[in-house]
């Protein structure tokens, strides 16, 4: 009783006349401008302030109605955080566990601020007991100190003696903890540094690795733990050693089945996403599908991360020329009910795998009766063909796959007249200032095609086409989710695809 006395005491001063938040009752009210504006933005209407002034008040986004308005959504927005609904199925224990210590932490100092130190105390150590069984270092550390300091006041000798204990254990994992992120942040900034033109980085990545398995043998963190295996992850995927990858993946799903109770599904979602990464690169579509099957069971089909995992596996199945498994990924995505939702980059992608199905089934499907079955009814690659292709800088790469779409379709037609208009357009297109770097595997595919175009497509003219082909044979396809390193056909394969319509 005497703790709902002393929460009753700051309620009745502090009180305000009504919490702001939108909840499934609030957002019921169709005629409020907050529920207008909430609804827009979920909708994804609105593009800029200069949209939802116009919309909601016709005005422009410096008027006062507008700012108003969007100062007193923003704070219910913010009022709404502390309400969310953590307890859902599909949020994993140790997301939840963490989330309600720092909430009742935050209760906590908040209490304290109006000297509440009886109920403030008992809630710290419920936190505590709970950060105890996860090893939330931070939170043990914050709470341990103010029921060290009531110890104190309290002249209970014993009690000071066992949460000063805590605090000296637990402020060294926490600072091996801040250790392993920095590490971890300093190779996610060298991630997409191409190992072949910095000698000193795998040198790098090498101390990392070795500083972390120190931190791991020393302290026993789940965040030391998971830092040291992405980086670990990391760095053989940056040196191209996916067998290592693929072992260094194992351990961590093995440290999680060991220790249920750290489950971090987003870090479960990256090994997984990595491992199908390694079998990609590694052509072993076998072991890639088991994996898959197995991952699919557990992974969350309503994230933009569950689409990544299965770009992957799609990208597996068409390398690897498993086209029928192709498809049937394919359609499991794009009947997602998020697939409409996706954002307009992964959206575009997701598009162009679709277009390079078609065109698979039309020119697999001539020797492959199952295959050609899976065609749809509507025929679209004639409508691919002469499709005009406008996308932004940005998504540049997609033109460009998009016309060596087109140049595939047009030898299935025999058009050489429109398959030199789209080697010219690639040529311009990669023409451009670039980094080095960049579009070094689709440089030399197109001057493959430009040799192509040269011979008039008679394969005894073609010549000097070895140093270009050496090119893509010495630098293998190397995909990280960065979109100009993307390949739906690997160059090599279309190449030999090229090749057969000659012969």
């Amino acid at each position: 009783m005497k703790n709902l006395l002393e929460i009753a005491q700051i309620v009745n001063k502090k009180r305000v006349k009504k919490i702001e938040i939108f909840d499934e009752q609030s957002l019921k009210n169709n005629k409020s401008k907050f529920n207008e504006f909430y609804n827009a933005l979920m909708a994804k209407k609105f593009k800029n302030d200069r949209d939802a002034a116009s919309s909601l008040y016709k005005c422009s986004p410096t008027d006062a109605k507008y700012r108003q308005l969007k100062s007193r959504f923003k704070k219910r927005l913010l009022n709404t955080i502390f309400f969310l609904d953590v307890n859902k199925p599909a949020t994993a224990n140790y997301d939840r566990a963490y989330f309600s210590c720092n909430k009742d932490w935050t209760l906590v100092k908040i209490l304290l601020t109006y000297k509440a130190n009886l109920t403030a105390t008992t809630l710290a150590k419920q936190t505590l007991t709970t950060a105890l069984k996860f090893k939330f270092a931070d939170v043990i550390v914050n709470c341990a100190r103010i029921l060290r300091e009531q110890a104190s006041k309290n002249k209970n000798f014993k009690d000071y003696e066992v949460y000063d204990s805590y605090i000296k254990q637990f402020s060294n994992i926490l600072e091996a903890e801040i250790r392993s992120e920095e590490l971890y942040q300093r190779v996610f900034m060298e991630y997409y540094t191409p190992i072949e033109t910095e000698e000193k980085l795998l040198e790098r990545m090498e101390a990392y690795c070795d500083a972390l398995v120190s931190l791991s043998e020393m302290y026993e963190s789940p965040v030391v733990y998971y830092n040291m295996y992405l980086v670990w992850v990391l760095r053989f995927e940056m040196s191209q050693d996916f067998n290592s990858m693929l072992e260094v993946c194992q351990q961590a799903e093995q440290y999680v089945e060991d220790n249920p109770s750290y489950l971090q599904e987003e870090k479960l979602i990256t090994f997984y996403t990595k491992k199908m990464s390694a079998y990609l690169h590694l052509g072993d579509y076998r072991n890639g599908k088991t994996s898959a099957e197995i991952c699919l069971r557990t992974l969350p089909n309503k994230t933009k991360d569950w689409f990544f995992f299965m770009e992957y596996y799609l990208l597996l199945a068409i390398h690897t020329e498993n086209y029928i498994q192709a498809i049937a990924i394919y359609q499991q995505a794009s009947e997602n009910q998020r697939y409409k939702k996706l954002d307009e980059t992964t959206r575009e992608k997701w598009k162009l795998f679709d277009h390079y199905l078609e065109f698979i089934v039309e020119s697999e499907g001539k020797k492959n009766p199952i295959l050609q079955k899976q065609r749809g009814k509507n025929i679209r690659s004639n409508k691919i063909v002469n499709a005009n292709i406008s996308y932004p800088k940005n998504l540049k790469i997609f033109g460009i796959l998009r016309l060596i779409l087109q140049v595939l379709l047009l030898l299935e037609r025999n058009n050489s007249i429109g398959i030199n208009e789209r080697i010219d357009q690639l040529k311009a297109l990669i023409s451009r200032p670039a980094k080095n770097e960049e579009f070094y595997r689709l440089r030399s595919f197109v001057k493959l095609l430009q040799q192509l175009k040269r011979s008039d497509y008679q394969m005894d003219e073609l010549r000097n086409t070895e140093k270009y082909l050496g090119v893509l044979i010495e630098t293998p396809f190397f995909y990280r989710g960065v979109t100009n390193d993307l390949e739906i056909i690997p160059f090599e394969k279309i190449w030999k695809m090229i090749l057969g319509y000659l012969e």
